[in-house]
């Protein structure tokens, strides 16, 4: 996708050369904007039809184009994620026509908050171009736009087309069936990709496990009658290593989760095919990350595994030793996305990154707590909090902050174990979780762990159009490229 830019606003005679337009103006903005071509026009339709409604106003020019206008008017105190869903909105109208090239007017505002605003509608763009998976004999049309022609703002938006690609790539692979992205398939298709992209690969598989006494991982994979189950590690390598930093991304790969022994009832397995979404959100986040070729070390690891249900299943009660050591009385075979995770974090700690950020959509006590328009957010550095929160907000990838203290270990005390792997009460059960997983977090490595309550919202969340989200892959780009972040570790 093309971005032309111009930071003066249109003309009468750009405004009749393109079709299709985009609009957001202040509310009383068409008052004193006398030089703006068709401003009487605007502001009879903006007085006859908004007066009463915040919708959005679509009108066409009387020009011989015909040009459709989707048009807002807001104010500058929208947050960014408030701007992210008008952004879709504005986009939306314009879908049914399928154009090939977008303009864009953004007028009356401060020079920061246009350019906020012109990142939303960017954002916006490459999200609903998206070629996702549909099997149909008749599919629906991808919607290609190759040019967006921007007025009345400017920016470098390389961060965000790098996190539309990330994102697009994520819930590409997370609305495959299970059928067609099981555990080896998924590794297939990761490694053509790493071909493209020029990533370092290295395949744990399940003998390699085992002798990395990776038992909470092997404990899951042991009910699955495919082979494929795994740890891919995935490395890319600045040319130019201008930073001493590394980065590791953690991602939970469930192709499907039947519950195992703890068998879902039919409600409860509709989506798992999705359960694999963390592991996206972390290829998705490299992918982004390369794109913008950060001049830092990025580990990827995917924990690639289906959960079944078998007369060779582990069950409640066994007790199983992860790979640092620590004993695990299994309590609920449906909790096996932290018994993956276990294993995986130690091999990522072992490389002595800064940082680990693992994605999982791990509890629904966590969508409980939340619903599905935020993620919940933990860390075993308390003083990253804040910033963390606050990525959220300038990301519009909203995430909310959860204790960690060390009395909820009460909880998950065994008499037969180091650990339970949870309780079968779950009223804080993604605290529990995380809680579980830090015990598998070396103590001098810092780390964030994405409880994906976000993962599925139905009717999609900001400027993301499919149930489907792919919720972290923007928030985390933002995250890592704040230079307070790198210094709040150094």
């Amino acid at each position: 996708m093309h971005i032309q830019q111009f930071s003066q606003h249109p003309n009468h005679n750009e405004f009749d050369h393109h079709a299709h337009w985009v609009m957001i103006v202040p509310p009383d903005f068409f008052t004193h904007a006398q030089n703006l071509p068709y401003h009487h026009l605007f502001q009879q339709r903006l007085n006859r039809r908004l007066a009463k409604t915040s919708d959005i106003l679509s009108i066409e020019l009387p020009n011989a184009l015909a040009s459709v206008v989707s048009l807002k008017t807001c104010t500058p105190e929208n947050s960014f994620f408030e701007k992210l869903c008008l952004a879709r909105e504005l986009i939306e109208a314009h879908h049914s026509y399928l154009p090939k090239t977008i303009a864009i007017c953004i007028a009356g505002f401060p020079a920061k908050v246009a350019t906020e605003f012109a990142d939303a509608l960017i954002a916006a763009i490459g999200a609903v171009q998206a070629a996702l998976p549909d099997y149909r004999k008749q599919p629906s049309p991808v919607w290609y736009i190759e040019k967006v022609v921007l007025y009345g703002a400017q920016g470098d938006f390389q961060q965000t087309l790098a996190s539309n690609a990330g994102n697009n790539l994520a819930r590409y692979f997370s609305i495959l069936p299970s059928n067609y992205l099981n555990p080896l398939i998924y590794r297939e298709k990761v490694l053509a990709l790493a071909e493209l992209q020029h990533w370092q690969v290295n395949f744990y598989d399940l003998d390699a496990l085992e002798n990395q006494h990776a038992g909470a991982f092997l404990a899951v994979t042991q009910a699955a009658e495919q082979a494929g189950s795994g740890i891919l590690h995935l490395r890319y390598q600045p040319k130019i290593n201008s930073s001493h930093h590394k980065v590791a991304l953690v991602g939970k790969g469930v192709c499907f989760d039947t519950g195992g022994l703890h068998l879902k009832n039919r409600k409860g397995m509709a989506e798992m095919h999705e359960d694999m979404q963390g592991s996206a959100v972390a290829l998705g986040t490299l992918l982004a990350l390369t794109q913008l070729q950060v001049p830092y070390q990025v580990d990827c690891w995917l924990a690639l595994a289906e959960n079944h249900i078998s007369p060779t299943a582990y069950k409640p009660h066994d007790v199983i030793t992860a790979s640092n050591g620590v004993s695990i009385e299994i309590v609920d075979t449906d909790a096996e996305g932290r018994m993956l995770l276990a294993d995986t974090l130690v091999l990522a700690c072992r490389q002595q990154p800064d940082i680990v950020l693992d994605y999982a959509t791990l509890t629904g006590a966590c969508v409980n707590a939340l619903g599905t328009r935020y993620s919940g957010i933990f860390t075993n550095r308390e003083a990253l909090l804040p910033q963390l929160v606050a990525t959220g907000k300038t990301s519009g990838e909203r995430v909310w902050g959860f204790p960690l203290d060390a009395d909820y270990d009460k909880i998950l005390e065994s008499e037969v174990a180091d650990i339970k792997q949870c309780t079968q009460e779950s009223e804080v059960d993604h605290i529990l979780a995380a809680r579980f997983l830090k015990r598998f977090v070396a103590d001098s490595v810092a780390w964030v762990h994405i409880d994906l309550s976000s993962s599925h919202c139905k009717e999609g969340l900001g400027h993301i159009p499919t149930d489907t989200t792919g919720f972290g892959v923007r928030y985390s780009v933002c995250l890592l490229q704040q230079t307070a972040l790198w210094e709040a570790l150094d």
